[in-house]
């Protein structure tokens, strides 16, 4: 019932957005909350987004009470050391006022957050090789968009003016704008059917539901502590690998997910924000408990999660943070799994792609006469499993956005997709293969700036039981005629006729191969 809210709010941004980042890769989330900012649902959109919406809804609580809160209100945020994720996601939270007798009263909140395709910074796209957050593009902190049902005009053209594409960026807002009216209007109806406070004690009982069923399934791990690290390739800015590290305590269903032993801040844009690593362990959680279980905030309520602070987990302003959203956030997920698996390594997969192989351009659009900026991520390998093989080809974990389609890339942008294929061998051997990567390779027909993110370059995704590791992932620029490797992460000016290749790594496999 309250999934169905957020899953028509998704619904409304996917059909009114401007930006084929919103529009085909459907790279946005949103959800629903309580009067206290308890998460009560949430539709299947981005696991990264929905972990740390929590944080952001409360920094947009704190605005309302500072400020009076009336319905038609709205706070925009993107703050990604107040529940953001990094500058790209911008959040919005409005309340939701209903009916009873003859009064409103406040019943709670839905929230959105979608990657904007360009926040400003220092490259197209907003995701630098920044040092400080500064750099990554403008930051908002929770600030009153929208005052009684009133635009706030003026603040809409600030966002605007700091951006590289500003008709996109006002197209995409208002999509959030309206999927906010759509959730708000959804609610209303559900306490008009059901009363405010049999609907306000269907969402607590909801979320005590999720919380008793999840102890339940958590017990399936048997008491005890298992620990387990991996690296990250590098930060960007300096060629050392970054270790992070876990110890989970698991205790009769309930789990102590202790990142202590993780390396600290790092000088490039690696760091994950808390509230980033939380919603990958969270993520981890939901794939172990079932898709049966309501998620919501009581999903959440017998994990306890500990972040060192000051560790690249963890980092303090003015760290940069764009790449540990999309990629540290991947490790994370990557380490929670690898310790599980000695304590239930008949339900533990081997390591996906281990990346979201970011990528974005952008430059002056001579064909429409425009400036563009585009990003996307781009699928792998999946990890085997106990009983199946990888799936080839698609994103992982912390990442559920869609495949942006050729002909949309094409038809929005001076690019040309010359190859877009899977990339044979690619997955671990074992009992069960990993997925394969996949192989896309971009010609620009204009002049652009290309920034890339990616992991996995140089320390492949690990197998399980005996199976063998994933192959890395590669990056390459054809360039007069001929190719060279590119680092997992950097920037490089591109011409017309230049290719930007990004080869996927594959995922592990699992179990020892016979025969």
């Amino acid at each position: 019932m309250f999934s169905s809210v957020a899953e028509e709010m998704g619904a409304t941004m996917q059909r009114t957005a401007f930006s084929p980042n919103i529009k085909e890769r459907r790279d946005f989330s949103c959800a629903v909350f309580d009067v206290e900012g308890n998460m009560i649902a949430q539709a299947a959109h981005i696991p990264v987004h929905l972990g740390a919406m929590p944080l952001a809804v409360r920094a947009a609580m704190d605005v309302f009470e500072e400020g009076g809160i009336l319905p038609g209100d709205l706070v925009i945020l993107n703050d990604p050391y107040l529940g953001g994720t990094h500058l790209p996601d911008i959040t919005t939270v409005s309340p939701v006022f209903v009916d009873r007798a003859d009064e409103k009263v406040h019943f709670g909140y839905v929230a959105t957050r979608a990657h904007h395709a360009d926040v400003g910074g220092i490259t197209p796209g907003s995701m630098p090789l920044a040092t400080e957050c500064y750099q990554e593009g403008l930051i908002i902190p929770p600030i009153k968009l929208v005052n009684a049902g009133v635009i706030d005009s003026a603040l809409v053209d600030l966002i605007c003016r700091n951006v590289r594409t500003p008709d996109e960026r006002r197209g995409d807002l208002a999509s959030q704008m309206a999927a906010h009216r759509v959730g708000e209007r959804r609610v209303a109806e559900l306490a008009d059917r059901y009363g405010v406070d049999q609907l306000a004690k269907m969402a607590a009982e909801l979320l005590d539901y999720s919380a008793r069923l999840t102890r339940a399934r958590l017990q399936v791990i048997p008491d005890g502590d298992y620990s387990f690290e991996d690296y990250l390739d590098d930060d960007g800015i300096d060629s050392r690998a970054v270790r992070i590290k876990v110890k989970i305590t698991a205790d009769r269903g309930h789990l102590t997910v202790d990142f202590d032993g993780t390396d600290p801040a790092v000088q490039g844009s690696v760091n994950a924000p808390a509230a980033v690593t939380q919603s990958a362990v969270y993520y981890v959680i939901r794939c172990l408990i079932g898709d049966d279980v309501p998620g919501n905030a009581g999903t959440f309520e017998p994990v306890d999660v500990r972040i060192p602070e000051r560790s690249v987990l963890n980092p303090r302003p003015p760290h940069a943070v764009a790449g540990g959203n999309v990629e540290t956030s991947q490790r994370v997920v990557d380490v929670v799994w690898g310790a599980l698996a000695d304590a239930i390594p008949e339900l533990v997969p081997a390591a996906s792609q281990g990346t979201m192989n970011n990528v974005t351009l952008g430059g002056y659009d001579p064909f429409r006469d425009k400036p563009f900026a585009y990003y996307e991520t781009i699928g792998g390998g999946s990890g085997a499993g106990p009983n199946h093989p990888g799936a080839s080809g698609i994103q992982v974990a912390m990442t559920n956005t869609w495949n942006t389609p050729v002909e949309a890339m094409e038809f929005a942008l001076p690019v040309m997709i010359e190859r877009y294929q899977l990339r044979r061998a690619s997955g671990g051997a074992g009992a069960h293969r990993g997925g394969q990567g996949v192989e896309r390779n971009i010609k620009l027909l204009a002049p652009a700036q290309v920034t890339l993110l990616s992991e996995r370059r140089t320390r492949n995704p690990y197998g399980l039981a005996g199976g063998g590791p994933g192959r890395l992932g590669r990056n390459r620029l054809h360039v007069n005629g001929r190719w060279r490797p590119l680092p997992s992460k950097g920037t490089v000016s591109v011409e017309p006729g230049d290719v930007i290749s990004i080869s996927t790594p594959g995922g592990g496999g699992w179990g020892e191969q016979t025969g």
